[in-house]
């Protein structure tokens, strides 16, 4: 290995961190508190031999840093830091170890599964094999310039409706998509996917993790890849494998074509633990770097890592180091990137201080008041398994919350399960009892029915039990308590009454979503009936299993889909901000009134109460003036009622929706006439609301 001339390389500057280049050369910054010297290595991009080592010969406060003159954008680096290994004490540096950038933009290679990347031997002496070989190579950015695509589409949370995909699931199987972008970024900018997000009427696309992410030893042992992502290792690195002709600049290109057309892109994050797992795992760049700062290790025990994720690790947010380094990413996706949002994955692990969850702690704190991302959607996935980690309805006003309360409400009450149509009715309403606090509105709750974790819509009326045998697990992985019902048969069926009761079932599970208050979000495919076979766990199944099966697609449910969001989008009374109490308005009518279907009084006490009518007017005061009205008839119960309707001042209501008549036109009808409402169905009606 070729000794650099440590006189070529100057103090440079310890911020901004990671690697800046200038065009006369490159300044390298990188945080270590606990480190005594940090070396820079280059690589030979063509050998990939390393060809140089360099201490970096200046510390500001954490922070190691140099300049290296004429050094070009290209150049393939990383880091070798010395320091105690000492795991007792929470210490684990080995030079011979070679670290990633956790700044850096994009590798070259790919991570090998080798105990080569192991700090430690099996003796817990200090490995001394390098690393390197089998390490991808940190790669000296271009000069980085700001978004200039189209500019962000700023949608309303009242207009917003959430597209949950994964970047190839989506397009992979696409038939109108070109072959050769297939599966990658720019396949999401294609016209294909384009035309199916505006046709449906999605304004915003949250995309599974996008960030580089390592693929678990234990899975490529079973022929099996981490296919969710994860499992993150460079926070500003898109994933490769998703790249295209255009390699990087297929996700700028997609997001550009997004924006053109009004949809936001939001990406599933994971700051909240890394690839390095636990003390087992592999040193890829945090644990080499300073283990003691970026994890969280227990008390009286820190060669063990806090384990709050389930993975293995939990990042130490409240370090003020790690703080920045999720903060500058999180920027550095919107301002250069072009991105709108951000979903959370586990983010009651990023708002845990050492009292407990604090919605006004550090981080979050941080957010809030952070000029660039205080303009982003930020939605939370509101759990962790560590203590106290249930926190649904905990986060600051601003946020948006996954409500698992909202999935398990209506797939108990379409079930048939009894004391489900009080929690439903909740529901509707945006759960107020949990989310309703001072300065937050309806959009907090993010109401879904499916997600990536767990069944599609189709499989909670196919499947009774998880069948996640491909997953090499014998069964064991996946949550069990899935609460879905297979309408009397396991699995596919020609059977047509079992056919014709699971799409009613669908359907009145997409109506409750798109008719309540809150932020709607769909799971991708879940518009024309996918199926993964019953496995409720596709984390490692890059497959067929996983990718949206457009030639099978429901074209019927498709189009009652993009119905119901048509409604939503020209009903605003469907997507009120505030919540509604049944508060007197000016004209002395309440913004809200519950009856049975009958029009009689609510039983709200009756365990077997299986049905209601849920008429919504604009919010006390502020609609006094407006005569808009929708009435919601939801009944669950096994034979069909008999509604009569009730007075509006527009004399008449439309018949805008029902899921029993999917393809029934709307259709006028007077006050106080007597409507059917078949078993198992959701009707809406409307008065002086635009039905499209």
């Amino acid at each position: 290995m070729q000794q650099a001339d440590h006189h070529s390389i100057q103090p440079g500057r310890h911020h901004p961190l990671g690697t800046v280049s200038d065009g006369a050369g490159v300044n390298f910054a990188v945080f270590s508190e606990n480190a005594t010297e940090m070396v820079l290595c280059l690589f030979d991009a063509k050998t990939g031999h390393e060809t140089t080592a360099i201490a970096l010969p200046e510390r500001t406060g954490p922070v190691w840093h140099g300049y290296l003159p004429g050094l070009q954008p290209g150049a393939l680096y990383g880091f070798r830091a010395h320091g105690p290994f000492d795991p007792d004490h929470g210490h684990r540096f080995n030079p011979n170890k070679l670290l990633a950038d956790p700044y850096a933009r994009s590798f070259q290679g790919e991570w090998s599964v080798s105990d080569a990347l192991l700090e430690a031997l099996p003796d817990g002496q200090p490995s001394p094999v390098d690393s390197a070989p089998y390490a991808p190579k940190s790669i000296v950015p271009e000069i980085e310039t700001p978004w200039q695509g189209a500019p962000p589409p700023r949608r309303s949370w009242s207009e917003t409706v959430i597209y949950e995909a994964h970047v190839k699931g989506l397009t992979q199987l696409h038939p109108a998509i070109p072959e050769d972008i297939r599966g990658t970024y720019e396949a999401l900018g294609s016209d294909s996917v384009i035309n199916h997000l505006k046709d449906l009427g999605v304004t915003a696309l949250e995309l599974l993790p996008v960030h580089a992410f390592l693929n678990d030893g234990f899975l490529i042992e079973r022929g099996l890849t981490n296919y969710w992502g994860y499992n993150t290792f460079g926070f500003f690195a898109l994933e490769p494998r998703y790249f295209g002709p255009m390699g990087a600049d297929g996700f700028r290109h997609a997001v550009d074509r997004l924006h053109a057309v009004g949809i936001e892109v939001i990406l599933d994050v994971v700051y909240n633990h890394t690839a390095e797992g636990d003390q087992r795992g592999p040193t890829i760049s945090f644990r080499g770097l300073d283990n003691a700062a970026y994890y969280q290790l227990q008390a009286g025990h820190p060669q063990h890592y806090v384990n709050d994720t389930g993975c293995g690790n939990t990042m130490n947010i409240a370090h003020p180091f790690c703080t920045r380094l999720v903060m500058d990413s999180l920027r550095y996706w919107v301002t250069v990137m072009g991105v709108d949002g951000f979903r959370f994955d586990l983010a009651t692990t990023l708002g845990r201080e050492a009292h407990g969850f604090d919605p006004e702690g550090g981080f979050l704190d941080a957010l809030r008041q952070d000029p660039v991302l205080c303009e982003a959607k930020l939605i939370a996935e509101p759990w962790d398994i560590g203590p106290g980690g249930y926190r649904l309805g905990g986060f600051p006003p601003e946020w948006g919350e996954w409500n698992d309360t909202f999935r398990d409400n209506a797939r108990r009450f379409w079930r048939g399960d009894a004391h489900a149509a009080q929690d439903l009715a909740s529901s509707f309403l945006g759960t107020a009892p949990i989310f309703d606090r001072p300065g937050r509105k309806t959009f907090s709750s993010v109401n879904f029915v499916s997600a990536h974790d767990g069944f599609t819509l189709a499989d909670v009326t196919r499947y009774a039990e998880k069948h996640n045998e491909a997953n090499g697990e014998n069964g064991a992985d996946g949550h069990s308590h899935n609460i879905s019902d297979n309408c009397g048969i396991e699995g596919d069926t020609d059977n047509p009454k079992i056919v014709s009761k699971r799409a009613q079932r669908m359907r009145n599970m997409l109506a409750t979503v798109f008719l309540s208050q809150g932020a709607p979000m769909l799971l991708a495919g879940d518009e024309f009936g996918r199926s993964q076979r019953g496995n409720n766990n596709t984390y490692c199944q890059d497959n067929e299993i996983s990718w949206l099966d457009w030639a099978s697609a429901d074209q019927d449910l498709l189009g009652f889909t993009q119905r119901l969001i048509a409604l939503r989008r020209e009903c605003p009374i469907l997507r009120q901000g505030d919540y509604l109490h049944g508060d007197i308005r000016a004209d002395g009518h309440p913004d809200v009134i519950w009856t049975d279907i009958q029009g009689g009084a609510l039983n709200w006490r009756d365990p077997m109460l299986d049905g209601f009518c849920l008429q919504i007017r604009g919010a006390a005061e502020k609609d006094a003036h407006s005569d808009d009205t929708v009435l919601i008839v939801v009944n669950g119960g096994e034979e069909p009622r008999t509604l009569i309707l009730p007075e509006t001042p527009k004399g008449h209501w439309d018949r805008a929706l029902d899921t029993a008549a999917p393809k029934a036109a709307s259709a006028a009808h007077p006050s106080q006439s007597h409507q059917k409402i078949a078993p198992h169905s959701v009707v809406l009606f409307t008065s002086n609301a635009a039905a499209p």
